[in-house]
């Protein structure tokens, strides 16, 4: 339960420096994690991204003070990190659905998004299979794109990559390579470094890296994997969520910050639901 605490800790930070400079590193920093993996277990948790969440938290202070004091609307947008008007009303009317300026008229209707606090919450009843398993060093062989810090811009571009892979001659290549656990083929998003970051479509194999095609070994590591019959995209997040908040909180283990794999069947279409599974790497809390 201990990354929860982190996670909250780190969530204060951002909340004392709503009117200041937020470092995703010094967020990252507190909750014990990379800026990257941070930013990923916030936004399965909190159902948004991090950055939205910002923008959230400091349009609702915006329009607390330009409806209770009488703050030039220049003054409230420097003082939470817009130094264009036309960038700040943008962000307040995406948020308000109402312009700056007119926020300050009495009976505006505005929308406040309060701070967010994590806890464990018992609602029981709903069960959660899964395994752990330890396993060597994989090695993955597939097609890749770049993703960048922005979570946002990372969930917009992995669709579209999924539409085109299925698509081209390189898909069903994907699908002989599969000869090793986990059979089938992988989604899976490597944070090598921040510069490089990827998001594969590949398979388990031991076979040849046929020409355009990229390998990468992911460690040895322990891995708790959960199994889903449902619609593919519903089920990941939802399997994602209900990992950091329910079981790993009371677990015993900790987030090891590999790769994450989601598995889905062979197909030569892209399957929109049926059975997949999420692999997820762990690590016990005294070895941390």
């Amino acid at each position: 339960m201990e990354w929860l605490k982190n996670l909250s800790k780190a969530i204060e930070y951002i909340e004392r420096n709503l009117a200041g400079e937020i470092s995703y590193e010094e967020a990252a920093k507190i909750a014990c994690c990379s800026t990257y993996y941070f930013q990923r277990m916030f936004s399965y948790v909190a159902g948004i991204p991090l950055s939205e969440y910002i923008r959230r938290r400091r349009m609702t202070q915006a329009a607390f003070e330009l409806q209770t004091t009488d703050s030039k609307v220049l003054d409230v947008a420097l003082k939470y990190g817009y130094t264009s008007p036309t960038s700040f009303n943008r962000a307040f009317q995406s948020v308000h659905g109402i312009s700056p300026i007119s926020a300050k008229a009495q009976g505006s209707v505005l929308n406040a998004y309060p701070p967010i606090r994590f806890s464990v919450k018992i609602t029981g009843g709903n069960v959660m299979p899964y395994r752990v398993e330890e396993k060597r060093a994989m090695r993955i062989v597939g097609i890749r794109i770049p993703l960048t810090l922005d979570m946002e811009e990372n969930k917009k571009n992995v669709p579209p990559f999924w539409e085109k892979a299925l698509k081209s001659s390189k898909f069903p290549e994907i699908c002989h390579l599969s000869n090793q656990s986990p059979k089938g083929v992988l989604g899976i998003t490597a944070c090598q470094s921040p510069d490089e970051i990827y998001y594969y479509i590949a398979a388990a194999t031991d076979k040849p890296v046929p020409k355009d095609m990229f390998e990468y070994e992911i460690p040895a590591a322990t891995w708790v994997i959960f199994e889903s019959d449902g619609y593919f995209k519903e089920s990941i997040q939802s399997i994602f969520r209900r990992f950091l908040t329910e079981w790993l909180p009371f677990s015993g283990y900790t987030y090891a910050e590999l790769p994450d794999i989601e598995v889905y069947p062979i197909s030569e279409e892209r399957p929109r639901a049926g059975h997949s599974e999420v692999w997820i790497a762990v690590k016990k809390e005294k070895e941390n």
